[in-house]
């Protein structure tokens, strides 16, 4: 979709308002941090305000799963959703005062949950005469202030992106997701809100929104010569000046990135994934900055600007609603401004407030109609299937994946070119708790195996290729000795490797060494029984987000590309199933892979 430049100049002259009256340059960062003293005998004027924040809802309204089909819980009893975000909300905004609060998001909103991907795939919000998407009618019913763009909100198009952008009561915030052809900013990058103090004049808080440079990679068929992602670091020292100079008091950085300075893309993008902390540091004039992506809790976390030396505020709330951020800032009256006396960050637990019936009275008729979506069976299963030992054992449910995606594959391939080469397929564990049922199997059950909306794609890679796969994904096992007491808790998730960047791939046999060091550790490689040979060819059955780079396996980004679908993987598999009627593991689940120490099986 182009750039509306007449409808970005006028939303962001609406989220801007005062800007173009802004009073006087504000003075350099170092200096607004200190307040000068008081004058003798006259108090200075201070002022407080908060700033609340959430990131990362995924499409979470209601404290429910709809993949269990029944209220949200997990080991910590966390609970999950806006409905309960926005009884928080309430409180902060009673106790502080609704004039003194605002309240920002740092992206990743419209993908995650059953409810919104029913309401883009389903029941499209694009469709002529569509609804309005939950997560728009819920943010705008809490009072959403601003929102910073996610690299999922791009999982389903810049359509539906554009008309959730629409349906929102608030900007949707993306400073360095710029037009492709013009260069300029493809959203608002920011957002301009004045808070009326006691003493006349009031304060600029300016919010500046940034996103992942990962999308170009991510969803690249959905971006690609339509947008371009700068690095975060770059756009927020173009921009971060600029708002100074508008008049803004207090600068508060909304981003979609998290705070380790790393990247799952390796060197394939020029741009760090996760660098928040890199913004703090690099950038002078920044007060506070409310992290996402990264799903992490961070209640408040400090980075030394090296320009100014000045403290920044950052944090994380943890993810899906279970966490409201709380910037606290003080401000004095000094020298004709404002200034940030003091800031500090602390997060709020959704688990001790109930869920807001206004929210769930508001959405309760769309909650109903994706439980019923999500209950309908579409087949048997003869024998019970679970994730639970899936990161460290070979077991059916996983192996279903890779069954569907290798038999999709194979017939879309048939008589062509690549139809005769063997097909490999890679699956991981997106949870840990997903079970397939003997007896009757629902899309939810289905649904519940693949929780992303990856797309699948076939790939040309030699067998020297798939032995650096295998070897890149075996860095998730954390090294054992031999003789160490096995505690399966402790084996997984080295160096903080997600669940979901441990691939096992299935058309292969072989074993996983943890006894040995990181990069040594796959062994015994088979196909068909045989030693696999270097430069045997294969067609690689792997998602979209593993094909274009997430997770900076080897080789696959760079493989060339012989057929690919742009519908989900999940719908891939409840298609499957519909048409086949009925699961069978006895026909496809086998134990391809293992882990040893020293030649001995673990298990």
């Amino acid at each position: 979709m182009p750039l509306n430049r007449r409808k970005f100049l006028k939303k962001s002259a609406a989220t801007g308002a005062g800007v173009a009256v802004a009073g006087a340059a504000a003075a350099p960062a170092a200096q607004a941090a200190e307040a000068a003293p008081a004058k003798p005998g006259k108090p200075a004027k201070r002022y407080a305000f908060t700033v609340m924040g959430t990131t990362d809802l995924h499409g979470n309204v209601f404290n429910w799963d709809y993949f269990t089909d029944k209220e949200f819980d997990d080991k910590a009893h966390n609970d999950v959703g806006l409905a309960k975000i926005s009884t928080l909300v309430n409180q902060i905004r009673k106790e502080k005062g609704r004039r003194n609060t605002l309240l920002i998001d740092a992206g990743d909103t419209i993908q995650g949950t059953q409810l919104s991907y029913y309401y883009a795939k389903v029941d499209p919000i694009t469709a002529k005469g569509g609804p309005v998407h939950p997560m728009a009618q819920a943010m705008n019913a809490i009072g959403y202030d601003a929102a910073a763009l996610g690299n999922h909100e791009f999982n389903y198009g810049i359509p539906v992106l554009r008309k959730f952008e629409e349906q929102c009561r608030f900007p949707l915030l993306g400073a360095n997701a710029l037009d492709a052809k013009t260069l300029r900013p493809a959203f608002a990058p920011f957002s301009m809100h004045r808070l009326c103090t006691p003493f006349g004049r009031d304060v600029k808080v300016a919010v500046l929104g940034l996103t992942n440079p990962g999308i170009a990679i991510w969803d690249k068929a959905n971006v690609q010569g339509k947008m371009t992602f700068p690095g975060l670091e770059e756009q927020a020292a173009k921009w971060v000046p600029k708002l100074r100079s508008m008049g803004a008091d207090v600068v508060i950085v909304s981003a979609h990135s998290g705070s380790s300075g790393t990247s799952s893309y390796g060197d394939q993008l020029p741009y760090i994934e996760n660098a928040a902390g890199l913004v703090a540091e690099q950038v002078p004039g920044i007060d506070a900055i409310l992290v996402g992506h990264a799903h992490t809790e961070i209640p408040e976390y400090f980075v030394a600007n090296k320009v100014t030396g000045k403290q920044v505020v950052l944090s994380e709330p943890l993810k899906w609603g279970q966490r409201l951020t709380l910037f606290d800032f003080e401000l004095v009256w000094e020298k004709g401004r404002w200034a940030v006396e003091k800031v500090g960050a602390k997060v709020l637990n959704s688990n001790v407030v109930e869920e807001d019936s206004k929210i769930t009275k508001l959405l309760g008729d769309e909650h109903e109609k994706v439980v019923a979506y999500v209950n309908q069976v579409i087949g048997t299963n003869s024998a019970e299937m679970t994730s639970v030992e899936a990161p460290y054992k070979d077991v059916p449910i996983i192996d279903l994946i890779n069954h569907i995606q290798a038999d999709t594959v194979r017939q879309a391939l048939a008589g062509g070119e690549y139809g005769a080469l063997p097909v490999l397929s890679q699956a991981a564990a997106f949870s840990r708790s997903a079970v397939i049922p003997a007896g009757q199997v629902t899309i939810r059950d289905v649904a519940g195996l693949y929780v992303f909306e990856n797309t699948l794609e076939a790939r040309l890679l030699t067998g020297a290729q798939m032995k650096a796969y295998l070897e890149f994904s075996a860095n998730y096992f954390v090294q054992t000795a031999p003789d160490a007491v096995v505690e399966p808790e402790r084996l997984t998730n080295a160096n903080g490797t997600p669940d979901y960047n441990y691939d096992v791939v299935s058309g292969l046999t072989y074993e996983i060494d943890i006894a040995k060091p990181a990069g040594s550790r796959v062994t015994n490689v088979r196909f068909e029984g045989a030693p696999l040979a270097d430069d045997k060819q294969f067609v690689f059955a792997v998602n979209n987000y593993r094909a274009n780079g997430g997770g900076n396996f080897p080789h696959v980004a760079a493989a060339k590309l012989v057929w690919s679908n742009s519908d989900e993987i999940r719908n891939t598999m409840i298609a499957w199933v519909k048409a086949k009627g009925s699961i069978d593991p006895a026909q496809f689940a086998a134990v391809d892979w293992k882990l040893t120490r020293n030649g001995t099986p673990v298990f």
